[in-house]
């Protein structure tokens, strides 16, 4: 009997922890407001008034998950970056910025952890990826396998 006590304390604690593990985050926000990278300027051909080569798409957030905002493709002084301007989501543990190739993360470029949860982020995006190839901005829980919100970039192509 005493065996079943230690293997249910056991099993009590585990949960406890992996519970605190999973449900902690979503209690903590984290605001940050990066500048804007320097942006690029190029002549348009027909008007020869400069214009900033960014690509921009809303964010949707999932059922489980609210977000809101824009995601944007800001080309800045050689390099490329996404930009989350007036992002706002909900946290969780293990959360990553990917740019992707579909909505299931099967094929992505990992941008690093959410810096924030709120607010005007910058992830620069490695130099030689073609962002064409990659429609989609993720916000991915890598720990569970799970999408947090989207922005669509195919739409603003």
């Amino acid at each position: 009997m005493k065996t079943w006590h230690i293997v249910s304390g056991v099993a009590l604690v585990v949960l406890i922890a992996f519970g605190y593990y999973a449900i902690s985050p979503l209690f903590r926000n984290v605001r940050v407001d990066e500048a804007l990278p320097e942006v690029k300027q190029v002549e348009e051909q027909t008007m020869g008034q400069p214009s900033s080569q960014i690509i921009s798409a809303s964010v949707v957030g999932t059922a489980a998950h609210p977000a809101s905002g824009t995601a944007r493709i800001i080309d800045a002084g050689g390099k490329k970056y996404v930009r989350y301007e007036n992002f706002k989501t909900i946290n969780g543990p293990d959360i990553y910025v990917y740019i992707a190739k579909d909505l299931n993360a099967k094929e992505f470029v990992n941008l690093g952890r959410v810096k924030a949860t709120e607010g005007n982020i910058n992830y620069e995006i490695p130099a030689g990826v073609d962002v064409a190839e990659y429609p989609y901005i993720l916000t991915w829980c890598k720990a569970f396998g799970v999408l947090f919100n989207y922005a669509d970039l195919s739409v603003a192509r």
